[in-house]
């Protein structure tokens, strides 16, 4: 008999480090930081970012990378209906499918979050680059949208299109950088407690690693190790090795598709038994 891996706890959103503490860590290269206008540090306590299964994180809501139909699929979409049980379908069948760079909203049924919206990426096409960059950013928008009209303080994003879709990985995540900045400041930072990028693939985790200083650069001044040790330093140092514990205690990153090895497990025993 098969035996299924033991079910991870999930991963509250507290516990996802930021990028102050990212760049703290030098976990994110500062010297990425490029002139973006209006790229500024004002939200690094409020930006998150994670490798990892994104059906694992005890957030307000989760964003599903869905097709038109939002009746399930591969990938991330497959994984969150799965973690989330049959009911999740059967609510999403009331909603008569989606509009490309449009989002929708249900409960979050089994899954650790209160919440799932539902966005429908773009199929990349190059011949048409500016029309895929426009629906990216609608699937952004319509998601931090529906985040306030439902009291949303925590979201975290899957990476819209870049899967089967094709969008190309960068160009995805400088689109995501820039809407979610350009919303906070039109909110004026208040609504959004946080807001966490969430990858998987390696060319997904260099795309943000790479986009990410350009839209949320590290404050210009952090002290010169010249200068004497102040109070304030100290409880700098003291935060920065209390985060690093944290950030030592996330779960390591899976080397499968997230959700997947358990519904790949059901299927192998189905075929032994034919």
């Amino acid at each position: 008999m098969l035996r299924t891996a033991a079910k991870m706890a999930p991963i509250h959103w507290t516990d996802i480090p930021s990028l102050s503490l990212l760049y703290k860590l030098n976990k994110l290269d500062a010297s990425r930081s490029g002139p973006v206008e209006g790229a500024h540090p004002f939200y690094n306590e409020q930006i998150g970012l994670y490798r990892g299964d994104i059906t694992k994180l005890d957030v307000d809501a989760i964003v599903n990378a869905a097709n038109e139909s939002l009746l399930g699929g591969g990938g991330v979409d497959g994984a969150i209906h799965r973690a989330a049980g049959p009911d999740l379908l059967e609510e999403c069948r009331t909603l008569q499918g989606c509009f490309t760079g449009e989002s929708k909203i249900t409960s979050a049924y089994e899954l650790p979050c209160k919440k799932v919206i539902h966005t429908v990426g773009p199929v990349y096409r190059a011949s048409s680059a500016g029309k895929s960059r426009a629906a990216l950013r609608g699937c952004y928008q319509s998601s931090l949208e529906l985040a306030l009209q439902h009291d949303v303080k925590t979201i975290a994003f899957s990476a819209i299109s870049t899967g089967v879709y094709g969008y190309p990985s960068l160009e995805a995540a400088e689109v995501a950088c820039d809407t979610v900045r350009r919303f906070m400041d039109a909110q004026g930072g208040l609504q959004l407690h946080k807001v966490i990028f969430v990858t998987f693939e390696e060319k997904d985790v260099r795309a943000y690693n790479r986009a990410l200083p350009q839209y949320f650069p590290p404050p210009e001044s952090q002290g010169s190790a010249e200068e004497p040790a102040t109070d304030a330093q100290t409880a700098t140092d003291a935060q920065t090795a209390e985060a690093e514990a944290k950030a030592s205690r996330l779960p390591s990153v899976p080397t499968k598709d997230p959700a997947d090895s358990e519904h790949a497990q059901k299927k192998q025993k189905q075929n032994g038994q034919d």
